[in-house]
Order: C-alpha cells, then sequence, then structure tokens
C-alpha cells in the first residue's frame, strides 16, 4: 500500500516506482480534494443505466415512402411540412411540368392514331371477306393496328405512373400521400426548379419501430429472436425480431434488431436510446455496466477503472480495476467486471493513473 502526504509536488518529487493493477492507492482527505477526483455509483442514473446496451431507432423499410418529382418542371405549392400527419391519397404538391404536357399531347395523338387504325382494319377485314383486297393488305393493316395499340398502352401506363390524368391536357401535376403517415423529410422549396426523381417528401409510418441494437458477440450469442426488450426511460417494449451475423471489427459487436409496439409513439426516428434485454448475459454473466468514457485509463496495454474501497474523513482508497470495453455508444462505455454499486473515479482519474504510472513513495 502506497501513502502519499505531500500532494502539491505530486509530478516531481516522487520517484519512479510503478504500481500494478489491484494494488491500493490511498489518499489524504486534502488529496482527494486537492486531484478534484469525483466518484459515480455503478448502476445510477447518471452511469448511464449499467446493463444496458445502446440502440438506434428506425423506420421499417416496408413503412417509408418517398414522393419524387416523376418529370422535371417547377414545385408550384406545397401542402404540408416535415412532422405533419397526412391520409392516403392527401394532396401534397403541385408541379408545373412542359414534359408533363408532352407525354399528355403523345398520348393523345398515339391513342387516336390506335382509333384510326382499329377502324382502317376493321374495314380491310369486311372488304377482305367480300374478296376485294389482298390479303397482304389485310395483314399490313392488321400489324400497324397492333403496333400503334401498343404504343398507346406504353404512353398511357407512362403517364399512370408520372401521375399525370388521362385524356386531359394542361394543369399541374398533383403528387400525393401513397400511405396514411407522417412527413419526415422536404426534399425542395416553393418556386424550385427539379429535375425527374428529385425527393419532394419523404412520409412514414411510425408504428411499430424498428430498434438498431448494438450487442457485444458474447452477448448476442445468448439471445434468441422474440427476446423481450425494454425502454426504461420512453416506458416503451417490444421483441428481437433479427439477430445479425456479421461482427463490426472495430467495436467487436452484432447488430440486434428489435420491433417496438408498445409505447412507439414516445420514440422518433434517429433517436439514441438504451434498451434492456431479457436475460442477456455475457462474459461473467452480465450484460455490463455502464460508464462514462472518461473513467477508463489505459495503462500497460490495460484497460483500467479505478474503485473506490474504502472512505471517511481522513481520506479515501481506490483500487485499480481492469476491465474490458464490450461496447460504445456516444460518450459511454459498458464494461464488464464491475459491479451495480461500485463507486467509480470520474474524475481526476489522471492524476490517479500517474500515481499508477510511476509516482511512487516519497
Amino acid at each position: 500500500m502506497i501513502r502519499l502526504s505531500r500532494l502539491t509536488f505530486l509530478p516531481l518529487i516522487f520517484a519512479a516506482q510503478a504500481l500494478s493493477a489491484g494494488e491500493t492507492i490511498s489518499l489524504q482527505a486534502a488529496q482527494f480534494k486537492a486531484l478534484g477526483i469525483a466518484t459515480m455509483a455503478v448502476g445510477s442514473d447518471d452511469a448511464g443505466r449499467g446493463g444496458t446496451l445502446p440502440a438506434r431507432v428506425l423506420v421499417p423499410n416496408a413503412q417509408m415512402r418517398v414522393i419524387a418529382a416523376p418529370v422535371g418542371g417547377m414545385i408550384e405549392m406545397l401542402a404540408v411540412a416535415p412532422g405533419a400527419s397526412v391520409k392516403r391519397g392527401q394532396v401534397l404538391a403541385h408541379l408545373a411540368s412542359p414534359q408533363a404536357l408532352e407525354l399528355q399531347r403523345d398520348a393523345l395523338q398515339s391513342a387516336s392514331q390506335s382509333g384510326l387504325l382499329q377502324q382502317s382494319l376493321k374495314r380491310d377485314e369486311q372488304l377482305f371477306a367480300e374478296g376485294l383486297i389482298a390479303e397482304s393488305r389485310l395483314q399490313a393493316t392488321r400489324a400497324a393496328a397492333a403496333q400503334a395499340s401498343a404504343l398507346a398502352t406504353e404512353r398511357r401506363q407512362g403517364m399512370a405512373m408520372s401521375g399525370i390524368a388521362a385524356g386531359k391536357l394542361g394543369g399541374p401535376l398533383i403528387l400525393t400521400a401513397p400511405i396514411d403517415g407522417v412527413v419526415l423529410e422536404q426534399g425542395v422549396q416553393l418556386g424550385q426548379r427539379v429535375e425527374a426523381a428529385s425527393l419532394v417528401y419523404r412520409i412514414a409510418k411510425l408504428s411499430p419501430l424498428w430498434l438498431e441494437i448494438q450487442a457485444p458477440v458474447d452477448v448476442a450469442a445468448t439471445l434468441r429472436e422474440g427476446t423481450p426488450v425494454t425502454l426504461p426511460v420512453a416506458g416503451a417494449s417490444g421483441k428481437l425480431i433479427a439477430i445479425g451475423r456479421a461482427v463490426d471489427a472495430a467495436s467487436q459487436t452484432v447488430i440486434l434488431r428489435a420491433e417496438v409496439v408498445l409505447g412507439a409513439d414516445r420514440l422518433r426516428p434517429g433517436q439514441v436510446v438504451e434498451v434492456g434485454i431479457a436475460g442477456a448475459t455475457g462474459e461473467g454473466g452480465a450484460a455490463g455496466q455502464r460508464l462514462p468514457a472518461g473513467a477508463l485509463v489505459r495503462h500497460e496495454g490495460k484497460t483500467l477503472v479505478f474503485v473506490q474501497t474504502a472512505s471517511n474523513a481522513q481520506g479515501s482508497s481506490f483500487v485499480a480495476l481492469p476491465v474490458q470495453d464490450i461496447s460504445q455508444g456516444g460518450d459511454s462505455v459498458v464494461v464488464d467486471a464491475v459491479k451495480p454499486g461500485d463507486k467509480v473515479a470520474v474524475k481526476g482519474v489522471s492524476g490517479l493513473k500517474a500515481m499508477l504510472a510511476g509516482v511512487g513513495k516519497e
């Protein structure tokens, strides 16, 4: 056990005598205060709710729709804004498009031409039956009528795919909502000129929602589809619907996907949340405890945290505990070896590391 008496000259006056992980560092009360050490109880709210895993809220692919400009033109009217609820068939925007007029004109012309050739075909069939024309003429008329009919059908379907009303020339192109949902994104501004396929709106149905969860490999190996998941902060719950097979090389985590129905209205796409998974166990029998990233230090190739083992009016004692960071999310890290209720140093850890690294006896 190493006991320090004059903290003021700590970096200069101690001979280098490194402590090893697991040895106790004792500080007097004045030294504890001078180093600015602060501790946090593992599993408290400030620790980020131990035993949980980081997740991101997503909209299921089947519940999203993109409303894009079917042809080039100018945005003439926008009826809704991001966050608005819309119903299927509701008018969202008007697009003034010369290209749409061209499509309408071509469709009308091809339909008229097809009609004329169908009449010619009927006439030639009658004349052929009476023996007044050769069969070759009838075959030529029949081929022309078939070609005109196919062209008319193609242009009519092209208009339908573009949302252009058949048999009507002129007027703006009307863009409508294909599903009931909420507008997530608006991609254009009023009066903007756009190209074909430009994003106008992105809408989605927001129930149920997906959670994309980062889980350590050993934790993922213990889970099965259908396992319940909870979001204590949001008061929501759901179940696992997919367990990834690929492992991220950097974080050594597996992506889990959960579906949330209960409480989905309290979540937002893109939101980062903490998720508890029933029965999730890993090395050491737990999914780990979440700590601020600043509580961890690297020393001699190991990752350490400083756990407070004693504290009274005279001073405090800490032990350097080796841990393994098993997942990361934002400014926090999930680690093993630490138990709920342990008090871990989250501030002043650089001073404790300096003492561990070689600030020995006076």
